[in-house]
């Protein structure tokens, strides 16, 4: 995601379905590895139907970044997962917390 027009789409998209956002940060290690257990998640959703997925790297994109923090009223953090339902965010992760696991628990 490198737009705010995309990220704007994605918003309006979480209210009629569930929308994950990844942050991730491509000069780090622990977002490499959190990224890894967010692809492992997805994939495991994508099989079953599910869509709504979006990444944003966060050096390239910055000002996307800044943009859904302020929209979703979550601190910015990298890597970062968050759930957005309804235009708001009902779930949200950082650094180590982002495990394939844990992702899976929320409803």
């Amino acid at each position: 995601m490198s737009t705010e027009a995309e990220l704007d789409a994605a918003i309006d998209e979480s209210m009629t379905r569930d929308v994950w956002f990844f942050k991730h940060s491509t000069r780090c290690g622990v977002s490499d590895a959190a990224l890894r257990e967010f692809e492992v998640f997805v994939a495991e959703r994508q099989a079953a139907g599910e869509t709504g997925f979006h990444l944003i790297e966060v050096p390239e994109n910055r000002p996307v970044s800044s943009a859904l923090s302020g929209r979703v009223q979550v601190r910015h953090q990298s890597p970062q997962a968050i759930l957005v339902r309804e235009g708001s965010a009902v779930w949200h992760a950082s650094h180590w917390e982002i495990t394939r696991g844990e992702l899976s628990k929320v409803e």
